[in-house]
């Protein structure tokens, strides 16, 4: 017989609005926020320095990143490549987090001073220490 452990953070948020800011600055937004806007097929981004608070608006700008579906599966989920944004303001991309975004004035809001969680990917190495942190904000 061939246990396989259940890890909560590897199932989908479906409902939920949530935003992973990957390493390397990439956004993975799930069906539920990017629904928040409208589903637009390009964004505009915005940071707020003082408060750090991300901001993503629809935008048909030449200017303005594209999504583009997560899988070829229709799951709703789409990703963006947002490198330069995350480096030009010194966004902290060295982990995987998990945010979850709120609608305002039609933009889709990434709180950066807000909960969220770090998010382990099959690909990356655990550690115990990462055990304990995901037990801890339970």
């Amino acid at each position: 017989m061939a246990f396989e452990v259940f890890d909560k953070r590897m199932s989908p948020l479906a409902k939920a609005p949530s935003v992973t800011i990957q390493k390397r600055g990439i956004f993975s937004i799930n069906k539920a926020a990017h629904a928040l806007i409208g589903e637009p097929a390009t964004v505009e981004l915005l940071f707020d320095k003082e408060n750090d608070v991300i901001a993503l608006r629809p935008s048909t700008e030449a200017h303005a990143y594209a999504f583009r579906p997560q899988s070829s599966r229709d799951t709703g989920q789409v990703v963006m490549s947002a490198t330069a944004f995350t480096q030009y303001f010194d966004i902290d991309t060295s982990v995987s987090r998990r945010f979850k975004p709120y609608e305002k004035d039609g933009m889709l809001c990434i709180d950066l001073r807000g909960p969220s969680v770090k998010v382990v990917g099959n690909r990356t190495k655990r550690t115990a220490q990462d055990d304990s942190e995901a037990q801890g904000a339970e």
